[in-house]
């Protein structure tokens, strides 16, 4: 009988720190860093207010901290909902390169630094929690082969859950068994649908998926601590995961260099506040301003040539609102155009009224790239930019920094700190950014925040 969740769960329980290699702690470190300063920025926005504000009236009296200025502490699962869904507050916490539908900062870090605060555990357990959470969730997004958008879920809503099990339950100290019950409850409360891009309306939902993953998996790992079951192959099973939500899965990719490859590696930090299909299409339009020395008023059209999930999920003429703008590849590229996409502030509703950005973005398309290179690599892209003048320019990109062949520097990584917790005090931003920078030597995490 297969029982590859059972050998997941194995690999979590027993994942020693001295097992893991320095760059794979020091790519840890920058996740959780980034995350924690993403989600703070994102603390202040309306529908971050909105679950915080729910969290805070659910889970009075807790350990845990919603981040944000107010730093109010409240219990470990709703400290995972609202942070998770602040995390992906305004599309700029990290994920998986090349992309398989997860991301580690909003269900692996978050709902983990929750349990660690209020457990009281160390900096090197929470790395080890995180490295042991993010090994298996990726292993669950590879096996998915990301067939599930294509059906209409979202991807995290649906491993997310998983992954914030495991390290919750690492962080509690389950043994293998119930390890793999929190796996297994943790699978039932997968959700999450893209109704809202055919909509075109209620965005918001998007960040409530990562936020109820995170809140999900710390549910399960605490109710299979105290003996509640779930089933042994919750991944592989007729009616697991794997079977249930995707399409044409590869089961082996579950277990495949299981402790020898470490897919923490692989995450990829974002710059730019939109969703991880439009950064190259982003970058693209960046290169060739600087290229070619041309204004957005000089722009005729643009053309991006992208992914068939890029032309099929992403082609928004029309963005309703903030959520659904950061989620138009159209609206992305004329933001880049016409402002600084490496500020936030360029994503906000400013932009979304903003005439201009909206005409250049119904004089945008996107279309799908059929050539093998394309097929290889889905988030590389080629961008023709039409100008007024009759010329047309074109550039490809197929990286941009933040990716793990161009990782973001700590120095980079530290002003990106600094300048999304620019609503903290500055004691606080030194603090806890130093802490972060050297966690694995941090004791009670309970005093981090």
């Amino acid at each position: 009988m297969s029982r590859e969740t059972a050998t997941l769960a194995e690999y979590a329980v027993g994942l020693s720190y001295d097992d893991i290699p320095t760059d794979v702690v020091a790519r840890a470190k920058d996740c959780i860093i980034d995350t924690v300063a993403v989600t703070t920025f994102s603390s202040s926005l309306p529908w971050s207010r909105t679950v915080a504000k729910y969290a805070e009236s659910t889970g009075p009296g807790g350990r845990s901290t919603i981040l944000g200025p107010d730093r109010t502490r409240v219990t470990a699962p709703m400290a995972a909902l609202a942070n998770g869904a602040m995390a992906h507050g305004f599309e700029m916490d990290c994920l998986r390169q090349p992309s398989v539908g997860i991301h580690a900062g909003a269900t692996v870090a978050l709902p983990g630094l929750a349990v660690a605060e209020d457990l009281g555990a160390s900096g090197k357990e929470l790395v080890t929690a995180f490295v042991a959470g993010n090994e298996v969730l990726s292993r669950v997004g590879l096996a998915g082969q990301h067939s599930s958008e294509q059906l209409g879920f979202h991807a995290p809503g649906l491993t997310g859950p998983i992954g914030s099990a495991v390290i919750a339950g690492r962080l509690m100290g389950l043994d293998a068994g119930r390890m793999t019950c929190a796996m297994g409850i943790a699978g039932s409360l997968s959700s999450g649908l893209l109704e809202f891009i055919r909509s075109g309306t209620g965005g918001m939902v998007k960040r409530l998926h990562l936020g109820r993953a995170a809140e999900g998996g710390v549910m399960a790992a605490s109710l299979a601590r105290d003996g509640f079951t779930g089933p042994e192959t919750v991944l592989e099973g007729e009616f697991g995961f794997l079977n249930v939500f995707c399409r044409n899965p590869d089961p082996s990719q579950l277990t495949k260099g299981l402790g020898a490859i470490f897919e923490t590696r692989n995450i990829c930090l974002k710059r730019f506040s939109c969703h991880i299909t439009a950064h190259t299409p982003v970058q693209a339009i960046l290169d060739l301003k600087a290229e070619h020395g041309f204004s957005g008023d000089d722009v005729e059209s643009i053309t991006v040539h992208g992914s068939k999930k890029m032309a099929t999920h992403h082609d928004i003429a029309e963005p309703a609102d903030v959520m659904l703008a950061q989620y138009s590849t159209r609206f992305c590229v004329a933001v880049a155009m016409l402002k600084d996409p490496l500020d936030p502030t360029s994503f906000m509703e400013a932009s979304v009224e903003d005439e201009a950005i909206r005409d250049l973005c119904r004089r945008s398309r996107v279309v799908e790239r059929t050539d093998e290179a394309g097929k290889n690599m889905p988030w590389a892209t080629i961008v023709d930019v039409a100008l007024r003048n009759g010329r047309t320019v074109t550039k490809q990109a197929d990286t941009f920094m933040g990716m793990p062949v161009d990782p973001v520097s700590r120095e980079d990584l530290s002003a990106k700190f600094m300048r999304l917790t620019s609503s903290m005090e500055p004691d606080w931003q030194n603090r806890v950014r130093d802490a972060l920078f050297d966690l694995e030597n941090y004791g009670d995490v309970s005093s981090l925040l």
